[in-house]
């Protein structure tokens, strides 16, 4: 699984940094990078969140499927 971290409430990511790993908030899902396990998401939004960033994880692959076209009625 792709898997990002969105705020609700200011639309940024957290992901770790590409320089250190240390996770930081980007604006830009380009600049957000994937996290691929839960766990992992579970963690960093426990770790670097607050109430109000009201925190999401995102599965990508998932969102993608969603927006495939469906042929045939």
């Amino acid at each position: 699984m792709r898997n990002v971290i969105q705020s609700r409430t200011t639309g940024a990511f957290l992901a770790p940094s590409f320089e250190d790993g240390q996770p930081e908030w980007v604006m830009l899902l380009c600049e957000a990078a994937v996290v691929e396990d839960l766990e992992t998401c579970v963690q960093l939004i426990e770790d670097h969140t607050e109430p109000f960033h009201r925190p999401q994880v995102v599965d990508l692959d998932d969102l993608y499927k969603k927006q495939e076209p469906i042929h045939g009625n």
